[in-house]
């Protein structure tokens, strides 16, 4: 059983962040048919889905009805997103938790007091039934004004993770960078939760070992064409498990990712 499976419902979004390693497939949107197998063979393999690996899930037009049948087959549904798009699910009370990335703010396209009094119309409402936590780089550019606006917002002084009302949160962390075969970093020995507590499926059917492998680098079968027990039995799956299990990191990429160093 996985505490998570990340599902990249689409692959395409509306951003092109500096931080985000960048779409290099074929722009895909998940059928609904190809949703329905997945919900039907992760059925026993885990409880919670994140929509979330690269993308923006909120730009896919089924959005709603992709949670909705999650829900339906006794999922909790989980949504990362920049935030621009909310107020498509603003009224689905069928999602757990909804992590809003507020680094992800481009200028460009509106100003900051748009783009959050967005956010929070639809908070205030989703929050009644779903857990909402605002995430930020804790050297993000607009910082000190996100973080103004969350306190006038909220009649709350933020210093660090904070509660700053019933099912809504605010979480910082550092800056990551994405795990690359172009790094050379040779990293064979650390610990990792992929293949133990996640998994990843792209949009189209990938089976990937985490949410970090947004490429599709470690290709583990293929979601629509295996059953999800066989992938677990394959010679690749295991030697990366229990390496895994070893703290020994067995692929190629797992070696240029220093995620959880």
């Amino acid at each position: 059983m996985f505490k998570k499976v990340y599902v990249e419902i689409t692959n395409s979004c509306n951003l092109n962040c500096f931080f985000c390693i960048g779409n290099k497939r074929d722009i895909k949107f998940m059928k609904e048919e190809e949703f329905k197998i997945i919900l039907d063979k992760l059925k026993g393999y885990t409880n919670y889905l994140y929509f979330h690996l690269l993308g923006e899930p909120l730009l896919h037009p089924k959005i709603n009805e992709y949670i909705n049948l999650a829900s339906l087959n006794n999922y909790l549904v989980n949504i990362t997103t920049n935030g621009y798009y909310i107020d498509r699910v603003k009224d689905n009370k069928n999602i757990r938790q909804i992590n809003i990335s507020l680094h992800s703010f481009d200028e460009k396209r509106i100003d900051l007091d748009t783009y959050l009094n967005n956010i929070f119309t639809c908070t205030d409402i989703l929050a009644q039934n779903t857990y909402i936590n605002y995430r930020l780089w804790v050297k993000t550019k607009y910082k000190k004004q996100i973080i103004n606006a969350l306190e006038k917002k909220y009649r709350k002084k933020i210093n660090g993770h904070t509660k700053l009302k019933e099912n809504v949160f605010i979480d910082f962390d550092k800056e990551f960078t994405w795990p690359d075969l172009n790094r050379h970093l040779n990293l064979k020995q650390g610990k990792c939760y992929a293949l133990r507590n996640q998994l990843g499926i792209l949009v189209d059917g990938t089976i990937v070992p985490c949410c970090l492998d947004a490429s599709g680098e470690i290709n583990l079968g293929n979601i629509f064409t295996s059953n999800l027990i066989d992938v677990i039995n394959s010679s690749r799956y295991q030697l990366m498990y229990q390496g895994f299990q070893k703290k020994q990191k067995i692929a190629e990429l797992c070696q240029n990712c220093d995620f959880l160093k």
